[in-house]
């Protein structure tokens, strides 16, 4: 008889150093079914998948595909076997064009030559069926992250996979971006594809998935219909209690000015028109002020210009009333200004550095951590680091000494988050200070939002997120093509009203 699971994996352990990040792990995948894999940061949903993705070797337990023991030694493997991966941070060569990247590795060639055309062919009827419209001959580093991630998909269905991973897949998507997934992902499962989908947002789980494995800490909690269950009972089997997923704030209490942008212009790397167009506002103690806004709208140019990764064209910028319009990055992180970065490998970490040294990145020459010959004493960075690991929460094989490319996205989020925090900022800029971040760590971050604010700190926040626009702020600006044209009240506004200022339908003549 024919076994109703397309994928078995039964009692997978696999250790790393210090850790066991799967620990007797069962999962069972359904033919046609879209099962969704919920943890924690750090819960061990990337390593399983990359288990049964060949790219490591588990120490016991089995992997069955149509109720028949498989090896898959690596990628190729389970490619033969129909298996294909999305992974979280997608695998693409930025300089080739789409249609190169497709069919990397699966080229078809006739006596030596490469054939496009009936790759073309076959790429374009795809993307057709399945309502993934791409254009082949596009450079990746030119397109969206969206069309990245089509991309990708498209790669699987080329190579005849039917068993699909998606590793976080929305985590870099905008919300129009993460609805046409879905509909993407029901139109697989329609066809007789099984998805594996790992996720920590809960609502998208709710929509999208036949059924729900649960991990927490390595350990498999167990798995439920989710027709049968709530959000609630997800979020307590994942962290182990239940969360609050309303934020918890008192009125705020604005002080004095402490960040003066006036007719900030910035230009864009990509186009000629400028990224930033006379943008000008102000941000007081004791508030918190979002920027709103679908990504690409001048977001991640405005933050860049006022951390000092990029010059101003024109306007002036005042901290604590001092000029800062040309002031280096150190000196605005010496004078009070903190910044959780939007790209953390990019910006945020060295990745090859262990969590020690990233914790002090722009605290290292303060006599704290370097004696007056310009020795890093090893003893007071270790203590420090232990304490913000301790407090925040961090979790990592190898605690202090732990490679931070080692550690899962989360919780290399939360090491930025507590270096920044800690530094006592006068103004914390928090650029998606909680994409990637599950449920529990996400109360954890707005809670430490609304604490900076009430110890009368400046915050200014950007997110894409509309629950937490809604929800974290006292005053939202919306930017739409490099121009803030609203100014808002969360708790006067609706979801409806922002979508509109966000899409450039509305706008306001917003006072500086």
């Amino acid at each position: 008889m024919e076994s109703p699971y397309a994928i078995e994996m039964l009692h997978i352990t696999k250790k790393f150093p210090g850790i066991i990040a799967n620990d007797d792990i069962t999962l069972q995948l359904k033919k046609g079914e879209i099962h969704a894999l919920l943890g924690e940061n750090g819960a061990g949903k990337s390593t399983l998948m990359s288990v049964l993705f060949g790219l490591y070797q588990a120490e016991e337990g089995i992997i069955k595909k149509d109720g028949v023991e498989v090896k898959i030694n690596d990628p190729n493997d389970a490619n033969d076997l129909g298996i294909g991966m999305v992974h979280q941070h997608f695998k693409l060569v930025e300089c080739f064009s789409v249609l190169d990247n497709i069919i990397l590795g699966v080229e078809p060639t006739k006596n030596g030559f490469l054939q496009k055309k009936e790759a073309r062919e076959k790429v374009l009827a795809l993307s057709e069926k399945y309502g993934l419209q791409v254009d082949p001959d596009a450079i990746i580093e030119d397109i969206t992250v969206g069309m990245q991630q089509r991309t990708e998909i498209l790669k699987m269905l080329y190579r005849d996979n039917e068993i699909l991973i998606f590793d976080e897949p929305t985590a870099v998507l905008t919300p129009q971006e993460i609805d046409e997934l879905m509909q993407i992902m029901r139109n697989l499962a329609a066809e007789g594809k099984s998805i594996l989908f790992i996720s920590h947002k809960l609502a998208e789980i709710m929509a999208v998935a036949d059924r729900c494995t649960v991990l927490r800490k390595g350990k498999y909690i167990g798995t439920v219909e989710t027709k049968n269950t709530t959000m609630e009972q997800l979020s307590a089997m994942m962290v182990g209690r239940n969360v609050n997923f309303h934020v918890d704030k008192q009125p705020s209490h604005p002080g004095e000015v402490i960040l003066d942008v006036e007719h900030m212009t910035v230009a864009s790397k990509v186009h000629k028109k400028d990224a930033v167009k006379d943008v000008s506002f102000k941000v007081r103690a004791g508030e918190i002020v979002c920027i709103a806004g679908i990504d690409g709208n001048g977001q991640t140019e405005l933050v860049y210009g006022l951390s000092g990764l990029e010059p101003l064209k024109s306007g002036k910028l005042t901290f604590k009333g001092q000029d800062i319009t040309k002031a280096s990055i150190r000196k605005r992180s010496t004078s009070g200004m903190s910044h959780i970065p939007e790209d953390r490998h990019k910006h945020g970490l060295v990745l090859d550095y262990p969590l020690e040294y990233n914790l002090i990145l722009q605290r290292y020459f303060e006599r704290e951590f370097t004696s007056a010959a310009g020795f890093l004493k090893r003893k007071p960075i270790r203590e420090y680091a232990n304490r913000l690991i301790e407090e925040y929460d961090v979790r990592s094989g190898q605690g202090a000494i732990t490679p931070a490319r080692s550690m899962s996205g989360g919780n290399q989020q939360k090491a930025i988050i507590a270096r920044e925090i800690d530094k006592n900022p006068d103004l914390l800029l928090a650029v998606q200070p909680t994409r990637g971040l599950d449920v529990g760590a996400i109360e954890s971050v707005h809670k430490q939002l609304v604490a900076q604010r009430d110890a009368g700190k400046a915050v200014l926040l950007v997110s894409l997120e509309l629950d937490e626009v809604m929800d974290v702020p006292d005053r939202i600006l919306v930017m739409y093509e490099g121009e803030i044209v609203g100014e808002l009240d969360p708790k006067k506004t609706t979801q409806e009203e922002l979508g509109l200022y966000m899409a450039g339908a509305k706008r306001d003549e917003v006072k500086a």
